[in-house]
């Protein structure tokens, strides 16, 4: 059966943004496993684009799974649809060829957030599977695992680009974010003062009570 993995990640930026930078996210310091990218085609249809595009990357396999596949890259075909009515970007990649020793196909979709327009959340969908006799679970796992390690690198490789072409939404959305991190600071602190006020009048209230009996003793 083949693996299933989902993650979701908020990019801090508006979606015209984000989706400008999907087609120049490459090369950016996180992305040295991809070799290269050609476009296809491209092509709008009833006012959406639609590309196709053909990356070549590097395909490290450990030890055991050299005997299976010794090829150094591998080809991925990415199939995009860009509907600006909708303001939704969805992605679809999968490789080409060795697809018995182990596929793999991912549909991410980066959508805005109608309340949020300074914020787009990608939902990202993978399929992993294999169909080697007797080893598919294990290489299930390693291509689980690498497509984990290799999503955290495409979501740090696509926050630095964007940082790079919009330099001035990256500045307002940290003063945004320290501007929250002190308001909770600040609802920390007087919840803080408000429990230690509340304890100092239950002290003074046991205190004042025994002093009465001490009294009437």
């Amino acid at each position: 059966m083949a693996k299933y993995y989902e993650s979701t990640t908020t990019f801090n930026y508006p979606w015209e943004q984000v989706t400008q930078c999907f087609w120049n996210r490459y090369p950016n310091p996180f992305s040295s496993h991809v070799l290269s990218e050609d476009t296809v085609c491209r092509e709008i249809r009833d006012g959406q684009l639609h590309s196709k595009r053909l990356l070549s990357k590097t395909n490290r396999v450990p030890k055991w799974g050299e005997r299976f596949f010794k090829a150094q890259s591998v080809c991925i075909l990415e199939e995009s649809v860009v509907d600006p009515k909708e303001r939704t970007l969805v992605t679809y990649t999968r490789n080409i060829g060795f697809n018995k020793i182990m596929s793999v196909v991912e549909k991410v979709t980066y959508r805005s957030v109608p309340d949020q327009p300074g914020k787009t959340i990608a939902t990202r969908s993978a399929w992993i599977d294999s169909s080697v006799f007797g080893f598919s679970t294990a290489i299930r796992a390693f291509g689980l695992d690498r497509f984990k390690k290799n999503c955290l690198k495409t979501v740090n490789g696509f926050n630095y680009v964007l940082q790079n072409m919009f330099p001035a939404t990256h500045a307002a959305a940290m003063v945004h974010n320290q501007q929250q991190q002190q308001q909770h600071q600040t609802k920390a602190q007087k919840i803080k003062e408000a429990a230690k006020h509340a304890s100092e009048q239950v002290k003074a209230q046991a205190e004042q009570l025994v002093q009465n009996l001490s009294v009437k003793g």
